[in-house]
């Protein structure tokens, strides 16, 4: 996924979501402050997206299947690019990842966010997605559950606040430092405080909830 520079009132990134998920503090280096930093888990997911993402469409048996399909919420203000989504014929969105599922939800907020797209944009209801792995090659079925769809548009709503307030939370460390192409930059362990990114996040959508 990819996206120009933004105004406060402006659509964000749909990418921008599995970030926040993933680490609060890696959204707002990546997003706010502009870093990033290639390594080989990083090198590997961009050549995947490249080849996914390239634009064009291809039909097989009943499915029809649009690839770098550019998508946009105007209740959410999002924006992006899914990298395949089929029609057979109601929508099914499709994103590629390299390696394993990861055990938190922020793949699965990201597929979600592309279905909330895709339902404003083409006026109807979208049950589920997938998401292909690149170990051990192969679909996950993601089915759009109420509490799934909640949880992104809140997401939603936290990444448009941060970054109107463009505040960079504190580190957490844990284990999944490790995997982050940041580490170096972040230095979790000389920035971290007490309170866990989870509970950041929580206070965040609180805080959203009774300002409105």
């Amino acid at each position: 996924m990819s996206s120009s520079g933004v105004e406060d009132d402006d659509a964000l990134p749909i990418s921008g979501l599995q970030h926040l998920a993933f680490c609060p503090r890696q959204w707002a280096l990546i997003h706010l402050e502009q870093v990033w930093v290639e390594n080989g888990r990083t090198a590997e997911g961009r050549l995947l997206h490249e080849r996914a993402d390239l634009p064009g469409e291809s039909r097989r048996a009943n499915v029809r299947a649009a690839r770098g399909m550019w998508l946009r919420s105007e209740r959410l203000h999002l924006t992006g690019r899914a990298d395949i989504v089929e029609f057979r014929p109601e929508p099914f969105p499709v994103e590629y990842k390299r390696g394993k599922s990861k055990p938190t939800d922020c793949d699965t907020v990201q597929l979600c966010a592309q279905a909330l797209c895709l339902e404003e944009m083409l006026q109807t209801a979208i049950a589920c997605g997938a998401i292909f792995y690149g170990s051990p090659r192969r679909r996950q079925e993601v089915v759009f559950t109420p509490e799934l769809r909640a949880r992104t548009e809140e997401l939603a709503a936290t990444m448009h606040r941060l970054y109107r307030s463009r505040e960079t939370p504190a580190a957490q460390p844990g284990a999944y430092c490790s995997n982050c192409s940041l580490v170096h930059v972040c230095l979790p362990q000389a920035n971290a405080q007490q309170d866990g990114a989870a509970r950041w996040v929580a206070r965040q959508v609180r805080s959203l909830q009774q300002e409105v």
